[in-house]
């Protein structure tokens, strides 16, 4: 797809993002506020690049969730068992930052197609199954986006890149029969998720996995498999818990190794005129301001590459 002059950078924000929870749950949320912030202050976007999502229809999240999941969520019923495995307090509004995540994903995929890419500040929910929620992952945004485009005939096949350090364990599940969708996750082996799911492609890497290491591997693989599939749509998953000082994962990559892994997927996105969704995922590293730095490049390379 060509980008036309007149294009700019779309990204999904909305308040809600930054919700502030209960205290003791606030991390990993402050990012979601200081992001935007750091974008703009630095002149990387303006308030032109942000536009606020809405709830979207339901049944573009039932097209992916259980209505008997879906709705115990909406309607705060879910039994204790399972709202403990989200790991944040459930709540009325928690539910709803969710809904307006995924519409986010939704407008982002549309605003990737006329633009070439699209980016959401919040997203990346990977460990959202068809019936449940794990590890603050409620709804799985990505898996939505992609039924939307396929719904609305905007796209045929879909390649998921999820190069979080966690494995994308819902999104296995939720396209584990479903070829028309291809699930590509690159993460570290001793991580959470413990019992993994079965991915089309499952790269698990060893703890302490260096910046060399992680890009021979990745920069041999992911060609291959765009020219194997032939995705007219990607949805990267660029989660910066990959860096070394992350507190919940255990790869050893720099941030200037992040920012190369980011490089190298947005340039084949472009160099095979394929559009791309990026959802934010995780990072969670004990200073923000390495989180919030290590996020802002994906979107200071999405402007130098495409605008």
């Amino acid at each position: 797809m060509a980008v036309i002059s007149d294009s700019v950078l779309k990204i999904a924000f909305h308040p809600i993002y930054r919700h502030p929870l209960p205290e003791g749950h606030r991390f990993p949320m402050d990012k979601y506020e200081l992001l935007p912030q750091q974008l703009l202050y630095e002149g990387t976007c303006t308030e032109a690049n942000f536009f606020e999502p809405k709830k979207p229809n339901d049944k573009y999240i039932l097209a992916v969730h259980e209505p008997d999941y879906y709705y115990d969520l909406v309607n705060i019923t879910l039994d204790s068992r399972a709202a403990r495995k989200i790991g944040f307090p459930l709540s009325e509004v928690l539910v709803e930052r969710e809904v307006i995540i995924a519409d986010g994903t939704i407008k982002a995929s549309e605003y990737a197609l006329e633009h070439g890419i699209a980016m959401n500040i919040a997203g990346g929910t990977h460990h959202a199954y068809t019936n449940r929620g794990e590890a603050f992952c409620l709804l799985n945004d990505q898996a939505i986006g992609a039924r939307y485009l396929q719904h609305k005939g905007l796209a045929k096949k879909i390649l998921i890149v999820d190069l979080d350090v966690h494995q994308g364990n819902g999104t296995a599940e939720i396209f584990q029969n479903d070829t028309s969708v291809f699930t590509f996750s690159m993460h570290g082996k001793s991580n959470y998720p413990f019992k993994k799911e079965k991915s089309d492609l499952d790269i698990a890497l060893d703890n302490n996995t260096s910046d060399t290491s992680y890009l021979e591997i990745l920069k041999d693989t992911l060609p291959k498999l765009i020219d194997q599939e032939q995705p007219d749509f990607i949805y990267y998953l660029c989660g910066v818990d990959v860096i070394a000082t992350d507190k919940l994962g255990k790869l050893g990559l720099s941030v200037e190794g992040c920012k190369e892994r980011d490089r190298f997927v947005l340039e084949q996105c472009k160099a095979n005129s394929i559009p791309v969704m990026c959802s934010m995922g995780g990072g969670y590293s004990a200073d923000i301001k390495i989180i919030v730095d290590a996020h802002a490049n994906t979107f200071r390379l999405a402007q130098d590459l495409f605008f």
